[in-house]
């Protein structure tokens, strides 16, 4: 049973800029499709696109979309993740999926960093291991075994977000004041999506990144370091992402 680490991968990116920018001259314009398309240059619609994103006109932004697959995460991390609702999600199920001969499960850092607490962790997985197993082996389904799997169980899920709606999931959980684990996601999924589309992520991160810190009183204090953070990983990851 070992301890897995989170893997985060795009798998599919559809709309893009171009989409976004041509449904917001729509807006503003008595042209035909056909002529607006043919009229929305690269340079214009940079242009225009990062004017909407600074005013927060994020509602064109909802014809881009992207799907991730997510992997080596725990359950109390999906737990978090599908509250974000305008989204679309599958989860692999333990209710299909037996967790017979052991399961894979994450550990906090604080844990992993404590050797006394990390062999009682280990211990619990072990002793939840075996007792699944035995219930197995008795006769019960895997639907009802799986009541005794803790929020550390590792599971995978694929969601599909469209652009507004990562914009809105970066501005709560890329924030310091996050989980830990999706605030771990988050930050890597940020990294797949701005070199695809840098008009609408130039300003992504949490809010402190392009205003006032969201979180008042329980602010955790470093707004300057979390923009030069954000902006260093911007521009990495788009150094990277080009390179590829």
């Amino acid at each position: 049973m070992p301890v897995v680490v989170p893997k985060v991968e795009l798998l599919a990116f559809t709309g893009g800029e171009k989409i976004a920018a041509l449904a917001a001259k729509l807006c503003y314009s008595d042209a035909s499709i056909s002529d607006l398309t043919d009229a929305v240059a690269v340079s214009e619609q940079e242009k225009f696109l990062a004017t909407l994103n600074r005013m927060r006109h994020h509602s064109v932004f909802e014809h881009i979309s992207f799907t991730f697959g997510i992997e080596g995460v725990s359950r109390a991390f999906t737990h978090q993740l599908v509250r974000h609702r305008i989204a679309s999600y599958s989860q692999q199920s333990q209710r299909y999926v037996a967790h017979t001969g052991g399961f894979d499960y994450i550990a906090p850092s604080s844990v992993a960093a404590n050797t006394e607490a990390l062999e009682k962790y280990n211990e619990i997985m072990n002793s939840i291991a075996g007792s699944y197993d035995k219930l197995a082996a008795l006769g019960i389904p895997a639907e009802d075994a799986r009541y005794l799997l803790p929020n550390a169980c590792a599971t995978k899920i694929i969601v599909t977000m469209n652009a507004r709606e990562l914009l809105h999931f970066f501005r709560l959980r890329c924030c310091e004041r996050a989980q830990w684990e999706i605030r771990g996601v988050a930050v890597e999924m940020l990294k797949k999506v701005v070199s695809l589309a840098p008009s609408v992520f130039g300003l992504a991160g949490p809010s402190c990144v392009s205003g006032a810190c969201s979180e008042g009183r329980m602010s955790c204090g470093r707004a300057s370091e979390n923009r030069r953070k954000f902006e260093e990983l911007r521009t990495s990851a788009m150094e990277r992402n080009a390179r590829l």
